[in-house]
């Protein structure tokens, strides 16, 4: 646990004496829950240790005496820091206290505080208990720990974003606590800080383009937190960023980058801008709007925070942001980033999605796929997952369907949505007399003559195209514009089909096939024979 500063401690003390929750104590402070509740329990515990140099150090208040048979616990002597000459606590010495510089060295060689302990009761017979050399070791690592590395910009190359909690709002009666959000340049620590009810993308895109427009360009680099409005999904090497924060980085030409989760101080200036804000312009304070409060903070950013000489920088804020910062930030697009909002939804059986209670065809082949959608007041855009635009339709009415005809498949198109000027062109290639019967008909009957004419279209898949020829001549020259009256004339002049006959296999008439073979070398002999004949009385009658 970090020290706390002598105001704090007193501070705290005081309002707990008051009856103050620690809740509200921290909350008012600015400090986290933990810290106050520790505090709080090391003063009932711990006793009061005088500053060195004081004039009037404070008598500690003795410890009461243990119960009978109660073991005493051991005093946690305190280690002073590498050239820290504060005087240590008089105390009964810890039994690690000779072995300091052994644990020292396993800690340094990289061994945990178990196996440390193990090897002490193993080889030096140490007879002191785990939580003695756990402590010792918790305040050598301290010591020991590797300072941090601070992290300074060149002017303009980045600008930090992170969200906290506003002054109270107090409107019709009800109290409301917004979000603050805050925007801090790296270099200069120029500042922009705008409150909002909630933390959606919406509010956050619009609070960033307020702060580029305030500072007059925008930084190459925005590093945020991986707050739900903009990133999708929380990655150290990969992060997933909202699609619409995505635009928003390339109409404004920055780059935005998510800290490591759980790491903050990743983006410790504005961390320590955010409780700036909370204590010196909002502690204490109530408005009775949202606006009133963001009118004020325009106001306290430019009459306070901007003159102060920062403590890191040594030099007025607003001075260095203009001399350094300011040339080095890019341009503003001409334009504000379009104003919409959007949202994934799925694709229903029927092909539609739904939309604010009215529905949207999509291409049939995303039926049961997630899509993107976004819309604009009078737009609604739709996006696949890879943020390809698939559909565009115009903002509809709760309860109303808005239909593309080209999302409609071939296999679920009825053959007469297709109009009947694309049915009358089909009739015409059937020949010259359907097509004038179908125009013919289709003027007469119309709009009942547009269900005939897929009939027509049927017949000819039934009849030769000759067969549909005539009789659809002979259906004009006689004034019949109904279908019946062709299917009528087609029936009269297609003949009757003939009739079949099935052979018959056995009957007293014919003969069996073995008589016939019997036959075959009589008849072949008989022929021979005549043949023979027919050549000697040939050459017997030549000369």
């Amino acid at each position: 646990m970090n020290q706390l500063k002598v105001h704090l401690q007193q501070t705290i003390v005081t309002l707990r004496q008051q009856g103050w929750s620690k809740r509200k104590i921290a909350r008012e402070l600015g400090l986290d829950r933990g810290t106050v509740d520790n505090y709080l329990a090391g003063q009932v515990s711990k006793p009061a240790i005088p500053r060195t140099g004081s004039e009037s150090p404070a008598e500690p208040n003795p410890a009461p005496a243990p119960a009978a048979g109660q073991a005493t616990t051991e005093a946690k002597p305190a280690i002073p820091r590498t050239g820290s000459s504060a005087p240590t606590v008089a105390g009964r010495q810890s039994l690690c206290a000779p072995l300091r510089e052994q644990i020292e060295q396993a800690l340094a060689a990289g061994l945990s505080v178990q196996r440390i302990y193990q090897d002490l009761v193993a080889e030096q017979k140490f007879t002191g208990s785990y939580d003695s050399v756990w402590r010792l070791a918790r305040k050598l690592e301290l010591v020991l720990a590797l300072p941090f590395r601070r992290m300074e910009c060149g002017p303009g190359e980045e600008a930090q974003v992170d969200f906290g909690q506003g002054a109270w709002v107090l409107e019709n009666g009800k109290r409301r606590r917004p979000h603050v959000l805050r925007v801090v340049l790296s270099h200069s620590r120029k500042g922009y800080c705008e409150v909002v009810w909630r933390q959606t993308t919406e509010s956050f895109i619009r609070c960033l383009e307020n702060a580029f427009r305030a500072f007059g360009g925008v930084p190459r680099t925005t590093v945020i937190d991986n707050l739900r409005a903009a990133v999708t999904r929380a990655d150290w090497f990969e992060p997933e960023l909202n699609p619409k924060v995505v635009l928003f980085c390339e109409h404004y030409g920055t780059i935005i980058l998510p800290t490591k989760p759980a790491m903050p101080r990743h983006k410790g200036k504005i961390e320590a801008g955010v409780k700036y804000v909370q204590s010196n312009a909002l502690a204490g304070r109530t408005f009775d709007s949202l606006n009133a409060q963001n009118l004020f903070l325009l106001e306290w950013e430019k009459n306070t925070a901007d003159t102060r000489i920062h403590g890191t920088t040594k030099q007025p804020v607003a001075r260095i942001f203009n001399d350094r910062e300011k040339p080095q930030l890019l341009a503003l697009p001409p334009s504000l980033f379009p104003t919409f909002e959007e949202a994934q939804r799925m694709v229903h059986q029927d092909g539609y999605i739904e939309l604010q209670r009215a529905y949207y065809s999509v291409p049939p082949e995303y039926v049961g796929r997630k899509i993107w959608v976004r819309w604009e007041p009078r737009l609604v855009r739709i996006f696949n997952l890879r943020l390809v635009q698939i559909a565009l339709h115009t903002r509809h009415e709760p309860g109303k369907f808005a239909t593309d005809p080209a999302h409609i498949h071939d296999h679920k198109r009825a053959i007469i949505e297709h109009g009947a000027e694309w049915l009358l062109d089909r009739a015409r290639l059937l020949g010259i007399h359907s097509g004038t019967w179908a125009e013919t008909m289709f003027a007469h009957g119309a709009p009942q003559g547009l269900r005939v004419l897929p009939g027509l279209l049927h017949l000819a898949e039934k009849h030769p195209a000759a067969q549909l020829e005539r009789a659809c001549q002979l259906a004009a020259q006689h004034g019949a514009w109904r279908l019946k009256d062709v299917k009528a004339i087609l029936a009269r002049a297609t003949p009757p089909p003939q009739q079949q006959f099935t052979f018959l296999e056995s009957h007293p008439l014919i003969r069996d096939l073995k008589t016939y073979e019997n036959l075959v070398p009589v008849c072949f002999a008989r022929n021979s024979e005549t043949t023979d004949q027919k050549t000697k009385s040939h050459e017997q009658n030549e000369p």
